[in-house]
């Protein structure tokens, strides 16, 4: 019997490094063993299961895609990296596609050893077994908590034969998230290459995009571009908002009907080989800025610079925030939208009726990924290798003390920032963003199109 053809070969050195790392990080702590599982399938409707996406932590440290696995690490004198996985099946595999087996993924994911799923019950609470404290994350799956604290036990009820049982927990997924804030070369090549076909796929979105075509037209433009280019799925769902959708934060319905004098919000990414990609573009959909959309969108923009200036290496989180958010308050004294002193509206934060949000978020294998803000009470200080994302906004609905000509103006640009040794680089700069390219870019589609 045949059996399908396995994945491509990629490079486990990264997922090694960072297992050794998470080694030494708990031996300083005084030892003990991990212990985390990957996600269970999710079944979307009778017998059919969504498409099965792995969890990110235990990604970030196995780069192994299977469900139904478990790594298991243990510090101390005589440290070990284990794997369970599903047992290799060449029945099951003209079924569902190629299984590893322990046996090749030991070997190709450079674990100490490995063994089935099936073994885990047996071996897990020898694995235990005086061990001083048991690193998990508890509360993410009531199936899998019951399961691990069910091989406590049963080391718990071993005690009289000499054998002790963990004495303290920890939290596995708060070590992990200090490990995944700072990106490694291997995380930020990715990142890269996410960056780069997302924002080819939303100059692709651009050019198709007219009065008289439906948002999920240029939703499906988005996918198709996605995909081409390798990206595995959308990193999250695409908000595809056009007229008053765009002043709706996480729109998705994406099925309205574009109209003449739009403007269209896009804010979607693509997932590349387990890391997100996150950019939004805003823009008319029949391709010119009115006098008021340019308005915002400068004002916007603008905005955005100055909290891309803010990110560097000793600066805090909140510092592009706060430098977007002067920005973003003068343009809305400046252009009517509100009344008063900058510093009041500020204070008050009565800017937030059109800017609710704040600039950015943390950036990686999750689209809002892992890391705390704060550290001790304090915003975090940037380092470089950190990535996160730079996206101001301005969304004005009707009102009757606002402008007619602003109602449902909807405008954000969103980009995703590395930080470096002395400032930052985007990993998106291969789509527009200053409204005379926009327009360039949606006039050659029409005039190559015609």
């Amino acid at each position: 019997m045949n059996a399908p053809t396995p994945p491509i070969p990629f490079d486990a050195a990264p997922f090694r490094a960072r297992r050794e790392r998470l080694l030494a990080r708990m031996a300083e702590a005084g030892g003990g063993i991990a212990v985390l599982p990957t996600a269970p399938e999710r079944t979307r409707n009778r017998d059919t299961h969504y498409p099965y996406r792995h969890d990110s932590y235990f990604y970030y440290l196995s780069g192994f895609r299977e469900p139904e696995a478990v790594v298991v690490l243990v510090a101390g004198d005589t440290p070990g990296q284990y794997l369970f996985c599903r047992e290799k099946d060449e029945e099951r595999e003209i079924w569902d596609g190629f299984r590893y087996g322990p046996e090749a993924a030991r070997e190709l994911f450079g674990f100490d050893d490995a063994w089935t799923i099936g073994d885990l019950d047996r071996r897990l609470p020898e694995l235990l077994s005086d061990q001083p404290v048991l690193w998990c994350g508890l509360g993410y799956d009531d199936a899998w908590d019951k399961r691990l604290l069910d091989a406590l036990n049963g080391v718990r009820a071993n005690t009289r034969a000499g054998v002790a049982a963990p004495h303290s927990l920890r939290d596995l997924r708060a070590e992990l998230d200090e490990m995944r804030l700072v990106k490694d070369a291997h995380e930020i090549a990715i990142m890269r290459r996410a960056g780069q076909l997302s924002a080819a796929a939303h100059c692709r979105a651009m050019a198709a995009s007219r009065p008289g075509r439906y948002e999920y037209e240029i939703e499906a433009e988005l996918l198709h571009a996605f995909r081409v280019a390798g990206s595995q799925y959308p990193a999250y769902p695409s908000i595809v908002a056009s007229g008053p959708n765009a002043c709706i934060l996480h729109y998705v319905e994406n099925d309205r009907l574009m109209a003449d004098g739009d403007l269209l919000l896009i804010d979607a990414g693509g997932e590349l080989d387990g890391y997100a990609s996150d950019i939004t573009r805003s823009f008319p959909v029949n391709g010119r800025f009115s006098g008021p959309q340019r308005a915002v969108y400068q004002l916007v923009l603008d905005a955005q610079h100055a909290a891309k200036a803010a990110i560097k290496p000793g600066a805090h989180w909140n510092q592009p925030h706060e430098a977007a958010v002067q920005v973003l308050a003068q343009g809305m004294l400046d252009l009517g939208l509100l009344k008063g002193s900058l510093d009041e509206i500020i204070e008050t934060g009565e800017f937030r009726r059109f800017y609710m949000h704040r600039t950015g978020h943390w950036l990686g294998m999750d689209v809002h990924d892992a890391g705390e803000y704060k550290a001790r009470g304090q915003w975090r200080t940037l380092e470089a290798g950190m990535v996160l994302t730079v996206e101001p906004g301005c969304y004005i609905r009707p009102a009757d003390d606002v402008p007619e000509e602003f109602w449902n103006i909807g405008v954000r640009i969103e980009d995703d920032a590395l930080v470096t040794a002395d400032g930052c680089e985007y990993l998106t700069e291969g789509v527009p963003r200053e409204a005379d390219d926009i327009e360039a870019l949606m006039r050659d589609a029409r005039s190559t199109a015609a």
